[in-house]
């Protein structure tokens, strides 16, 4: 947990090493609580472990009812939790308030409303400074004492999660703590989330990364269709040759794909899709080279954009956006389907 654009995402797909959380410049790219499993191989007498990680929202107080969905994915986390991480980003002084400000009554800022969620547990917290890349060693230590005077953390790691500096020591010393016990996930297993949603997150991302102002915190996309190739049967194809030498490899098989693209506002719709549609292409291409990369086929990619005035404080919508209701939602759509078939 930590403070939005603190390294979070970055951290977990560094540890996992596959992509399983959205990474931009942007604050608050994360929405959900993220799962990612890590196998760590026996290292002397250390026995091997896995560890499963919990992506969460950016720590904020909520305005919004998305805002508030949000930290209710970050309280549902530390709810089942055996170690807490608190990431920092080390490059920026965190917005502490005087001990007697807070007697007087002072609000508190978005560091300390962090901190206060920290004070709750009964875990060991570890915190983690990320970033330390970018900033100075006579700037890192004070920041390091000023926090641990508010709060008694069982490690203190200093990192850099985009250069992988550090990892090896956070896992050492999660390993250390975790208790022991059966597995969770399969060893081949690296998040809990259906294809459907990474490929959602994707596309959000490229949202993300090609647009500014109010309009990536106002998007929200959701897969209408995702139709996966039929099983392959037979003998796989084989590289052939081509006119002027050379070998052609075979196509890959095709994956199927709409997705709608919310917004709140018409001028939002506009930027989204841009003059002759030029941005949505773009996001469209951006986005399926990575979910081609992630699904490993080839894939079509249909997008659109449908304006939904004030989504992100409608209770309702925000509830459809949860991959786990679309599963459960989908489950229920099949059933009625076979009782329907079975009747006929």
């Amino acid at each position: 947990m930590g403070r939005p654009n603190a390294g979070k995402s970055t951290l977990l797909n560094a540890l996992v090493g596959e992509k399983v959380a959205i990474v931009t410049s942007k604050p608050q790219t994360t929405r959900n609580r993220i799962i990612g499993v890590l196998e760590v191989p026996p290292k002397g007498k250390r026995a091997a472990a896995q560890i499963v990680f919990v992506d969460t929202p950016g720590v904020h107080k909520p305005g919004t009812q998305l805002d508030r969905r949000m930290m209710q994915e970050v309280h549902d986390a530390l709810e089942q939790r055996d170690v807490v991480i608190l990431m920092v980003d080390a490059s920026r002084a965190m917005q502490l308030g005087e001990a007697e400000d807070r007697k007087r009554g002072f609000s508190g800022t978005e560091d300390e409303f962090v901190l206060s969620l920290v004070k709750k547990l009964d875990c060991p917290v570890f915190l983690v400074l990320n970033k330390i890349d970018l900033v100075r060693r006579e700037e890192l230590l004070p920041r390091i004492d000023a926090l641990m005077k508010e709060f008694a953390f069982a490690e203190v790691i200093p990192m850099s999660a985009r250069k992988r500096d550090g990892l090896e020591v956070l896992v050492e010393k999660l390993v250390e703590r975790l208790p022991q016990g059966e597995r969770y996930f399969p060893p081949e297993q690296f998040t809990d989330q259906p294809e459907r949603f990474l490929v959602a997150e994707l596309i959000r991302e490229r949202i993300l990364m090609e647009t500014g102002e109010e309009v990536p915190y106002a998007s929200a996309v959701v897969i209408e269709q995702f139709e996966e190739p039929p099983p392959q049967t037979g003998k796989a194809k084989k590289p052939r040759p081509v006119k002027g030498g050379g070998m052609m490899e075979p196509k890959l098989p095709l994956t199927k794909i709409a997705a709608a693209i919310y917004c709140e506002r018409d001028g939002q719709k506009a930027i989204l899709i841009g003059k002759g549609g030029v941005k949505l292409k773009a996001i469209g291409t951006g986005a399926r080279k990575e979910i081609e990369s992630l699904l490993g086929t080839r894939v079509f990619l249909e997008l659109h954009v449908i304006v939904e005035p004030g989504w992100r404080e409608s209770r309702g919508f925000i509830d459809t956006l949860d991959w786990r209701r679309q599963l459960e939602g989908m489950a229920e759509r099949q059933g009625e389907e076979a009782e329907e078939g079975s009747e006929g």
